[in-house]
């Protein structure tokens, strides 16, 4: 291989890895068809793997895919229609639409937006929706997606066919909805979103922390959805993302270790992020309207705003914590808030909260709530308690950096 074709293999890896999947929605969208767009997306980086080297890269790589791949599929349909005459109609209306139907850059970076709004169709189960979307939009694979819903690759997997299925018998359209429709399929979308910059901002699994292109694919989608709907709760989301990735240079080392929010080097947090976030968040708040993402996003900017981890304003995080426990109660909330509680009030009482929520057994999996009495109890000076606690929590943890941070807490008490 000359250094040429390897430079030109190295451009065709990079240009999967930050636009196939917005390529894909592309052709979901021309095609109307899951199945034959995944071949096609198969195809033609198959084309370009064989062209490229010999005829150069295109000029805009992301629109050749699509018309390539698109050309690719309907010779596909051409063959198989010598054994499904059905097949034949179906190649001839997508030979006409490619006559007349241009594909341009921003044509491709809208696609993903409109493919999410159709996998968040109403018709299909809510699971479904968010499910098909991580896999089929943003490219999570079904092991990533059922760790997300905490079930099994084989389950996910069949939950996506039967959506597919769905989509496909019941005609739904590959289009952005009416507005009414919007608010409707709203929720899901939302949804979708965050799971995908959650992914990004923090991986499930893995010796990497943070995946930044799906953060950034994340916060693209959010742009995109505010710019079309400027919902309280859309600026909620996208303040939420902007305030949470502002910390990505201090999250971690040099060499990818884990850094908590108070030992981090706050100089190096991006101030324009937290500007924006922070303006978004006062835009949401201003509405009654607003709900879980905007109560979110108000927490993260006050500890954004904060100058030293010691000038965190925990009453005010506190309160916002409890408003949120009214809207939407759920056991990691819970959590988060008892921590609040214990920086503001001591260990002690945050144990005693954190124990009563453990009792009642929904955060007995959860890594993060015996991590965090695992930090109290070392604050307490109850060392053997603390390292009962870490043993437990490293039993459930499955993120690298997370697994040695929890690691390097306990050899220091074993050791220390």
């Amino acid at each position: 291989m000359t250094s040429i074709d390897r430079d030109v293999r190295q451009t065709i890896d990079a240009v999967y890895r930050e636009h196939s999947r917005q390529v894909l929605a592309t052709l979901i969208r021309l095609l109307r068809d899951f199945e034959l767009a995944e071949e096609a997306l198969h195809d033609a980086f198959t084309a370009a793997m064989a062209q490229w080297p010999r005829d150069g890269i295109p000029a805009n790589p992301r629109a050749w895919l699509v018309s390539t791949g698109r050309f690719r599929a309907i010779d596909r349909l051409r063959r198989r229609a010598r054994f499904d005459s059905s097949l034949a109609e179906i190649a001839y209306q997508l030979e006409l639409e490619c006559s007349t139907e241009t594909v341009d850059d921003t044509s491709v970076a809208d696609d993903a937006l409109r493919l999410i709004f159709t996998c968040c169709h109403p018709a299909l189960p809510l699971d479904g929706q968010v499910a098909m979307t991580l896999r089929e939009v943003c490219g999570l694979t079904t092991e990533e997606v059922a760790r997300a819903f905490l079930t099994s690759p084989s389950t996910l997997a069949q939950r996506i066919v039967r959506a597919k299925a769905k989509i496909r018998d019941a005609g739904i359209p590959y289009h952005l909805p009416e507005p009414d429709a919007l608010i409707e399929r709203l929720d899901g979308v939302l949804r979708v979103i965050y799971l995908v910059f959650n992914e990004g901002y923090s991986a499930s699994f893995g010796d990497t922390l943070i995946r930044t292109d799906m953060s950034c694919e994340a916060i693209r989608l959010g742009r995109l959805l505010y710019d079309l709907l400027p919902e309280p709760e859309v600026a909620g989301l996208l303040a939420l993302m902007l305030l949470q990735e502002s910390r990505r240079d201090a999250r971690t080392t040099p060499t990818g270790e884990l850094i908590l929010l108070h030992e981090q080097e706050r100089t190096l947090w991006n101030r324009e992020l937290i500007d924006e976030g922070s303006s978004l968040v006062e835009r949401a708040l201003s509405s009654r309207r607003f709900g879980p993402y905007a109560l979110q996003a108000a927490i993260a900017a006050v500890h954004a705003e904060a100058p030293s981890a010691e000038a965190t304003d925990w009453e005010q995080i506190i309160g916002l914590y409890d408003v949120l426990m009214r809207i939407t109660p759920s056991p990691v909330v819970a959590l988060n808030r008892a921590v609040a509680i214990a920086m503001r009030d001591g260990p002690g009482v945050g144990l005693s909260l954190i124990d009563a929520l453990m009792a009642g057994g929904e955060l007995g999996d959860y890594h993060l709530a015996h991590a965090a009495r695992a930090d109290l109890y070392r604050r307490q000076g109850r060392l053997e308690h603390a390292r009962e606690s870490y043993r437990q929590a490293l039993s459930l943890v499955q993120q690298g950096p997370e697994r040695r941070f929890l690691e390097r807490r306990l050899t220091e008490l074993e050791h220390g």
